[in-house]
């Protein structure tokens, strides 16, 4: 939202005090992966629906340069004004991340504002293991991270960054008097007048307590955990896959995200790229069933989800995930095979006795 705003009024100088209407067309991109902030941040700033236009991702889940590039060029010929693109470090599913180096490039190009969103999986950046996913990041205008997902921040902890000093203050100032005096003390200080709320809670001093009680070392560790974990259940699933065919990856895990399919016994075997449309259908039902299984034992959170024409899987992302251990995951899958088999077959005798 922050991002969006600043870009916008960059864009468009008069916007704050003429209004939307009689303004340019604005326009502004985002991956078909992105997450749903977007389009609710484009609905709030008053740019509208039809103006966020959906760039094509690849088989990674990752923004495709050269599709964003020619949707640019496209809305240009329309006569549209871009303004904006939104990159993904961590996409809410795949756990993908953007190629900002290319991204960036583009937007210096057609001069577009360059915001990556790293709630999700910006924390790579603390890890010298993993910060190569964030490589081109630093060149952005914008950047977004939660350090309360995978840093384990109490609810919640934001930040918003951007290089480009006064403008938060230039696009958001009320300059209200009775508040905001400029010779009051310690003034430099207060960034109320910066925010479009004006009272809030101070996230940053959760961040600031976390870090000083972890340190860098700590911080790092966590996240390299969150990897490892991710890592290791992927291995299992590979492993289950080629032995007895009980588990699939959907897709190669980025970031923390596991994303996988249950394969009842009776289903086996299930390939992706040899099954038949009924083989896929049956597949899409299964993890509802277990979901809402281990919902009402109260065993595990696991969400599903089907996209990119993929039926339902789970989708396990390991977040401030400290206290979690190999062994977890293991007892975890054990518990969710058997819930399987079991609920398959509930489904089986109900589908018998409807038919009968």
């Amino acid at each position: 939202l922050y991002a969006m705003r600043l870009a916008h009024h960059s864009a468009d100088p008069d916007l704050a005090t003429r209004g939307a209407s009689g303004g340019p067309r604005c326009v502004a991109f985002v991956s078909d992966q992105c997450h749903y902030s977007f389009l609710k941040s484009a609905r709030v700033i008053g740019l509208g629906s039809d103006n966020l236009i959906s760039v094509g991702s690849d088989s990674r889940g990752r923004m495709i340069p050269e599709a964003l590039e020619e949707a640019v060029l496209h809305a240009k010929s329309q006569g549209f004004k871009p303004f904006f693109v939104g990159a993904t470090a961590g996409t809410t599913v795949l756990g993908a991340y953007d190629p900002f180096d290319k991204i960036d490039t583009i937007c210096k190009r057609h001069g577009l504002w360059h915001h990556v969103d790293a709630c999700w999986g910006g924390g790579a950046l603390l890890s010298e293991r993993h910060r190569h996913n964030m490589l081109g990041a630093e060149k952005a205008d914008s950047l977004a991270w939660n350090p309360h997902k995978m840093s384990g921040a109490c609810l919640q902890c934001s930040a918003f960054i951007t290089r480009h000093v006064g403008l938060l203050a230039k696009t958001n100032s009320a300059k209200a008097a009775y508040l905001f005096q400029p010779d009051k003390l310690y003034s430099d200080l207060d960034v109320g007048d910066k925010t479009i709320q004006c009272g809030r809670k101070p996230d940053m001093f959760k961040l600031w307590l976390l870090w000083k009680a972890k340190g860098d070392v700590g911080m790092q560790r966590t996240v390299d955990h969150c990897f490892a974990l991710a890592a290791f259940m992927a291995e299992r699933l590979r492993e289950a896959s080629t032995s007895n065919g009980a588990w699939e990856l959907v897709y190669e895990p980025s970031c923390s995200n596991v994303c996988f399919w249950y394969v009842p016994e009776r289903m086996r075997p299930f390939k992706w790229e040899s099954a038949t449309q009924e083989q896929k259908d049956e597949i899409h039902k299964v993890a509802p069933l277990m979901k809402n299984e281990m919902q009402r034992r109260g065993d595990a959170l696991i969400g599903f989800q089907a996209i990119n024409g993929r039926p339902n899987f789970f989708r396990m992302v390991f977040a401030a995930a400290d206290t979690v251990r190999e062994e977890d995951i293991v007892l975890l899958l054990e518990r969710m095979a058997a819930m399987g088999e079991d609920e398959v077959a509930k489904a089986d005798a109900e589908a018998r006795r409807s038919a009968a």
